[in-house]
């Protein structure tokens, strides 16, 4: 064996095995802590759990009015935990959904039917992606208000899809264009509508590039905790980003972390089990000319 090959080999190896652990660790030290009894969170080793125990997973969806026990009776405040799960899973599905239309319906016009300077209008429509929300988030809740949706989820649906959809619009209208145009014009000559062949074939073709679209969305949204926390001021109107803001730490750490997980672990499963569509879609839509 060439030993510069196996140097290189190993080399490529052990980089992988430090991304891995580098990007793993987080993860794995929050469902640690998660699972920690108080008293082995103060005297034992903080990357290790010894007795691990559900209780801390369980107090976040107990219902016992304002107080809920553990040391006495009345140290922890209880939260409305199930009510920010709903409020979020409605927040995600709405965002993507509106997000994934949107940006499909501004992408086929401006890949497929290419208008004049098309573009450079999706060149513009990425720029704006790159303007950092804090700047906008004064202008976006003036829009909020006039529209009466504070301390409304609809606030977020309204606003999510929009820190998302430039990078989805470029992403997907890159795509389009340099589909093949032959698949449809023969649909076409066989007597289908073009909403007939952009629903049966051109939105099949297009599944890598939408879960890729989607993921991004996701992610998007999940790791937003600015605009909800200011936006939705009652409690039970909250997502768990910023109920978990509520959170009195001192008294509710580990408690605070399971619902950390609750969120995050989910959200790294699915974009996990999409990881190949995920990449697939990326790297169809990464084509020159974007």
């Amino acid at each position: 064996m060439n030993p510069r090959s196996w140097w290189a080999k190993l080399g490529h190896g052990s980089l992988m095995l430090l991304a891995t652990v580098y990007c793993l660790f987080p993860i794995y030290f929050m469902l640690v802590q998660s699972l920690k009894t108080p008293e082995e969170d103060v005297f034992g080793n903080p990357f290790i759990v010894v007795n691990p125990t559900l209780e801390n997973f369980a107090e976040l969806f107990e219902r016992k009015g304002e107080v809920r026990g553990f040391v006495g009776d009345a140290l922890r405040r209880s939260y409305p935990f199930l009510d920010w799960l709903a409020n979020t899973l409605f927040v995600f599905a709405g965002s993507v959904v509106a997000t994934l239309v949107a940006s499909v319906a501004a992408a086929y016009a401006l890949g497929r039917l290419r208008p004049p300077g098309f573009r450079w209008w999706r060149r513009v429509i990425l720029a704006t992606y790159v303007v950092p929300q804090t700047i906008l988030f004064i202008p976006l809740y003036q829009v909020v208000s006039a529209l009466a949706l504070d301390d409304s989820m609809l606030a977020l649906l309204l606003v999510y899809p929009s820190m998302a959809l430039p990078f989805c619009v470029w992403m997907l209208s890159s795509y389009f264009e340099h589909l093949p145009r032959e698949i449809e014009e023969a649909a076409l000559i066989e007597g289908a509508s073009r909403a007939t062949a952009f629903f049966r074939i051109i939105l099949p073709m297009s599944r890598p590039v939408l879960v890729a679209a989607g993921i991004f969305t996701l992610g998007t949204v999940a790791s937003d905790f600015m605009i909800a926390s200011v936006f939705l001021l009652s409690p039970h109107n909250q997502t768990i980003t910023a109920g978990l803001g509520t959170f009195d730490v001192a008294l509710d750490e580990l408690a605070a972390v399971a619902g950390v997980n609750v969120l995050a672990i989910p959200v790294v499963a699915i974009s996990a089990v999409f990881a190949r569509g995920f990449v697939r879609g990326l790297t169809a839509s990464m084509v020159e000319g974007a």
